[in-house]
């Protein structure tokens, strides 16, 4: 059985759609940091997201564990034009377009940006070469909101409504296992 542990960067602060935006962590709740690192398997493999937000928090959870390369497939969801824009002034300029983002979001883009299904295409691309090619093994994954969904909603079944109802905090666990009839999940959210 490969089990993985969506780990979810370190807090940002922002109050903007941040997709590819790179904004860096606010990782200066050390006590906060070693919780979530005692918390995970110590011989594990640790991949991140290519954004400095997770790779930073990659770094801080790299003693003891295999580093393997950062994965950009890994990323948030691309908001495209409305990258580092404030919710209020997308809804402004474009309100219909923002409400269909969210309601119908699979196959809705912001301009420029990716939909909810490109997403979920690159990100099962990386996780299942993560499980071809580590079987049995371990691994920590550092990465964003929009992933670790993604991951849970192709793990359950869900709707992208109902993955989107799942709450992933910055610097939570969300560990999944897959076994041979397939994914299993628990805990979602672990605060360490």
């Amino acid at each position: 059985m490969t089990r993985l542990h969506w780990v979810r960067h370190g807090p940002t602060h922002a109050t903007v759609m941040l997709g590819w935006t790179d904004r860096p962590a606010d990782l200066s709740d050390r006590e906060a940091v070693a919780r979530l690192d005692a918390a995970l398997p110590r011989k594990a493999l640790l991949v991140s997201s290519d954004l400095s937000r997770a790779a930073r928090t990659a770094d801080l959870l790299g003693e003891g564990r295999v580093r393997l390369p950062h994965d950009p497939r890994l990323r948030e969801i691309h908001f495209g034009a409305w990258e580092d824009r404030s919710f209020a002034a997308i809804e402004a300029g474009t309100p219909e377009r923002i409400r269909a983002f969210w309601r119908d979001a699979g196959p809705a883009r912001a301009p420029g940006g990716e939909t909810w299904h490109e997403l979920q295409h690159r990100v099962t691309q990386a996780v299942q070469e993560l499980c071809t090619r580590h079987p049995g093994e371990e691994i920590v994954i550092v990465a964003h909101f929009g992933p670790i969904l993604t991951g849970l909603q192709r793990a359950l079944g869900l709707s992208i409504q109902e993955a989107f109802a799942h709450r992933i905090d910055p610097l939570s666990i969300t560990s999944m296992t897959l076994g041979p009839s397939g994914w299993s999940i628990g805990p979602v959210n672990r605060l360490a």
